[in-house]
């Protein structure tokens, strides 16, 4: 990956290097091209705040109808029967979020509560129990991997002995392997194992419904309209993949940025107030998904380029949270950054599809930072034993060593 100023601009998202660190690259395309044509890979890669914003907006011209995915064998007008509404526009779109909306309701999120808080006690004493073992934890492995994935698990009605496994194909499905320019093999048989699961899954509800979310999906009607078995496992999959990757790379980044700066990790751990802040600068700094394909329908003219009808758009999510036009140092980190550049972040979208589980997440990860902050001194993550996952759609750790102080009363 090209990045130093003066040499050729390149865009690989499927290159480890960019991977690692996408920023150099994304400020290269905000100042020198903000409207790029990445030759290899037949992207229109838009990066400014201000155009990721419009195209986001304007789903009549830059369509989902092929789904969100770079990889090529995800890019289908059938995306939707993988990724629900996130692969359809217009009508359709509103059906199926409404329909969904009537079961994943914000009181079914906030019911979650309780639930999130007992399992936040128990993996976070297994994390520390760990690290007084061992000298450190490794707050993905121990923690941040396990906990989303069982929240979104007893949500659906997953049993407790399948979740593991799930969790595994989960993994697997956003995976991508060095040089390989689509899904793995691996994955694809993830998804496929994933859908059958959740086939058989829908299948028994209809049978005996429960009090879980997939009864609800099946139960749910609004005007005598119904989800078919196929849509509600769309959206089951959906949540699995979407819902639990990126609320663990949410916390995984949460801690990894919050230890490099020992000043505002001191100010949040003497006043917790501050945990939300906290987590939106995460989100704003170091977002979980990156980046989301759309499909031009017709000739479409951003930032003073033309993108041809039936080209594939790539807008940057990373790059928009980072650009210098809206916010201040934007690549400081600081939990103190004014509320009103804040709420300009893009990491969950915007407009008609506006992450549904936007919810979720902030109060997964609001009640999981809030009780480590009341049961720690302090945290120290080592950033040289770190693992990156290496995925196009999220961005964080497979692996997070970190060495914590426990409070001798918590």
């Amino acid at each position: 990956m090209t990045t130093a100023a003066g040499t050729p601009l390149l865009f690989d998202p499927y290159d480890y290097d960019f991977q690692d660190d996408p920023y150099p690259t994304y400020r290269r395309l905000r100042d020198e091209a903000p409207v790029f044509h990445a030759e290899a890979d037949d992207l229109w890669v838009i990066s400014r705040h201000q155009h990721v914003f419009e195209v986001l907006r304007d789903d009549v011209t830059f369509s989902n109808r092929m789904g969100v995915s770079l990889d090529a064998s995800a890019w289908s007008p059938e995306a939707h029967r993988v990724m629900s509404f996130l692969g359809l526009d217009g009508a359709e779109q509103s059906r199926i979020r409404r329909l969904v909306s009537a079961a994943f309701t914000p009181r079914r999120v906030r019911e979650l509560t309780p639930e999130v808080e007992e399992l936040t006690e128990r993996y976070l004493a297994r994390t520390l129990a760990a690290n007084a073992e061992r000298g450190e934890a490794d707050w993905i492995g121990d923690l941040a991997g396990k906990l989303p994935m069982d929240v979104i698990s007893e949500m659906m009605g997953v049993p407790v002995a399948d979740r593991d496994e799930v969790r595994r194909l989960a993994d697997l499905v956003v995976h991508r392997e060095d040089g390989v320019r689509d899904v793995p093999q691996a994955g694809m048989e993830a998804s496929f194992a994933l859908f059958e699961y959740y086939g058989d899954m829908v299948a028994r509800r209809r049978r005996t419904p429960s009090d879980d979310l997939t009864s609800a999906l099946v139960a749910a009607e609004v005007d005598g309209d119904r989800l078919t078995d196929g849509e509600i496992m769309a959206f089951l999959f959906l949540m699995v993949v979407a819902g639990n990757e990126t609320t663990t790379k949410l916390l995984g980044n949460a801690l990894f940025h919050l230890s490099a700066h020992p000043a505002q990790l001191a100010e949040v751990l003497a006043a917790p107030a501050l945990v939300p802040a906290w987590i939106e600068e995460t989100l704003r700094h170091d977002t979980s998904s990156q980046m989301l394909a759309r499909y031009v329908v017709a000739d479409a003219e951003v930032g003073g380029v033309r993108i041809p009808a039936g080209a594939k758009a790539l807008v940057l999510l990373g790059s928009a949270n980072r650009d210098e036009r809206v916010f201040t140092e934007p690549t400081t980190y600081d939990i103190h950054r004014d509320k009103a550049e804040l709420s300009q972040i893009l990491s969950f979208g915007t407009g008609r599809h506006f992450c549904l589980g936007a919810n979720l997440a902030r109060l997964e990860a609001r009640i999981v930072l809030e009780a480590l902050v009341r049961r720690v001194t302090g945290f120290e993550v080592h950033a040289e034993r770190a693992v990156r996952v290496h995925s196009t759609s999220v961005r964080g750790f497979a692996a997070l060593p970190v060495t914590f102080s426990s409070r001798r009363d918590g």
